[in-house]
């Protein structure tokens, strides 16, 4: 069986998840961990998108704001002592972040060699 997509989105997949259900080993509920899994779920959709349309460039932009985001979020929402979270944010928002560098540079590549992959005009025909 061949995997569809790059390895790097199912990764960016499943630092997405770890992302998201985060809460259950550090703990912390309320507003820094339902943004973590709000953000965690954001990175799972635009890594479903990344693989089914390769050269979206949007997803890969996405999951580096996502990224960045996640990094910053421990101060944002004023986390950092809780030393757990704070880590996961800052682990995870530098992995997802590169992660998205890579794809938008796998992605642009992709779409120079075949315009189509982004969001090409065959994506909404319906086929009888």
């Amino acid at each position: 069986m061949r995997w569809k997509g790059r390895w790097a989105d199912w990764v960016a997949i499943l630092a997405g998840l770890a992302l998201g259900l985060s809460w259950i080993w550090h703990g912390m509920y309320g507003l820094g961990g339902g943004a973590m899994l709000v953000l965690g779920l954001g990175v799972i959709v635009a890594g479903v998108v990344s693989i089914t349309r390769p050269g979206a460039l949007s997803s890969e932009a996405g999951v580096l704001a996502i990224g960045v985001l996640t990094f910053v979020l421990p101060w944002l929402l004023g986390f950092t002592d809780v030393t757990a979270a704070a880590w996961t944010a800052w682990i995870l928002g530098v992995g997802i972040a590169a992660l998205g560098v890579f794809g938008l540079m796998r992605a642009r590549q992709a779409r120079k060699r075949d315009p189509e992959l982004a969001w090409g005009s065959q994506a909404y025909q319906v086929h009888n």
